[in-house]
């Protein structure tokens, strides 16, 4: 279960991604299938190939704070609009 706090924090994570990558969309949050204690921002990625590996050393350093300062593992994922 995704407790207030956890989703804060993914908000704040895919907050300061859009900042730089307006184009990115947020799908949703969920907690991982495959890693117990994980939760997946699924981002609509960028287009551009380039973008999206700087997105994602991006979205690497802010998870990385979040897990060192808070505890908690938070990354994206790419997914498709529904």
């Amino acid at each position: 279960m995704i407790n207030f706090k956890v989703r804060e924090l993914s908000h704040k994570l895919f907050e300061n991604l859009k900042q730089h990558f307006p184009e990115i969309e947020l799908v949703d949050i969920v907690e991982s299938p495959v890693y117990q204690n994980t939760i997946w921002v699924r981002l609509i990625m960028p287009n551009n190939e380039d973008r999206e590996i700087n997105l994602r050393e991006m979205a690497s350093d802010i998870s990385t704070d979040i897990l060192l300062e808070y505890g908690h593992s938070i990354g994206i994922i790419s997914a498709v609009k529904s």
